[in-house]
């Protein structure tokens, strides 16, 4: 009886968990599914699935709005400098807050992670009169910098660089290894999974980011994927099957991404103690 009942709950959960699955993965069968329908189809209703004829020009037309190619790349360099930038930022520093010994260090990481409940807007008009000032408008630092300094990387580091033992770190002192020999043959290689993690957040984060490219960006030269998608949405109508072909276009990457750093992703994420 009780095997019995065991069974009914494993298979209540499975068919939650596929329901869920199916809903989560629709957005996306959707989006790749219209990417592919001409702009009638798109809209049709009752609404198809599946596209009655595959219309692959809806990706060549995209750059007829804008140059799709220097987007991409924009996208691309913005957001794989961002991440090789934020991953050691906030590595170094989470080793610091969490090894090195120093007067005040608790109350200062506290302060640290109260940045973290401060909307991103608010902080968008000092940072673009900061970057004004040092004449930074339009250029690509603006679009990088800003991105390099995470308090939630660094907390996230943080938690699993705590769990690397002690001894460990003073047998390396004892061998003479230097605070920074000790962080790149020691600690980097312990944490990997948890990197892995934190690359994918900061890639997306990137990737995504929309409003402060909006802003510090004025050529066309620099504008990158998310501003180049905003175009294909007219004032009066869109064309929802060129737009969707935009949007997988730029999934793609983030979807690359993913696939290479997914074996780590949820083992960074357990080992780092993050609820």
């Amino acid at each position: 009886m009780r095997d019995k009942g065991l069974r009914l709950r494993n298979g209540l959960s499975h068919a939650v968990l596929i329901l869920v699955s199916v809903i989560l993965a629709f957005p996306f069968v959707w989006m790749l599914s219209g990417a592919f329908k001409d702009n009638l189809e798109v809209v049709k209703m009752p609404p198809q699935l599946l596209p009655s004829h595959w219309n692959f020009d809806n990706f060549a037309e995209i750059a007829k709005y804008f140059p799709l190619s220097r987007f991409l790349l924009n996208s691309v360099g913005v957001a794989v400098a961002t991440t090789i930038l934020q991953l050691f930022v906030c590595t170094m520093a989470a080793y610091v807050f969490a090894k090195i010994p120093f007067r005040g260090r608790q109350g200062i990481f506290l302060l640290f992670l109260t940045t973290m409940m401060i909307p991103t807007q608010v902080t968008l008009t000092p940072l673009f009169i900061l970057f004004q000032k040092t004449h930074l408008i339009d250029t690509y630092a603006a679009l990088i910098l800003p991105g390099i300094f995470s308090a939630y990387g660094t907390f996230l580091m943080r938690q699993q660089i705590m769990t690397i033992p002690d001894d460990l770190l003073e047998a390396a002192f004892m061998d003479g290894a230097s605070y920074f020999r000790i962080f790149r043959s020691v600690v980097l290689p312990l944490v990997k999974p948890t990197l892995a993690a934190l690359t994918i957040f900061a890639f997306m984060s990137s990737w995504n980011s929309f409003l402060w490219p909006l802003i510090v960006t004025n050529s066309k030269e620099l504008m990158t994927m998310p501003l180049g998608l905003s175009k294909l949405q007219g004032r009066w109508a869109t064309q929802w099957n060129i737009l969707m072909a935009g949007n997988v276009i730029s999934f793609v990457p983030i979807f690359v991404v993913y696939l290479f750093a997914q074996r780590y992703f949820i083992k960074g994420m357990t080992m780092s103690g993050i609820k």
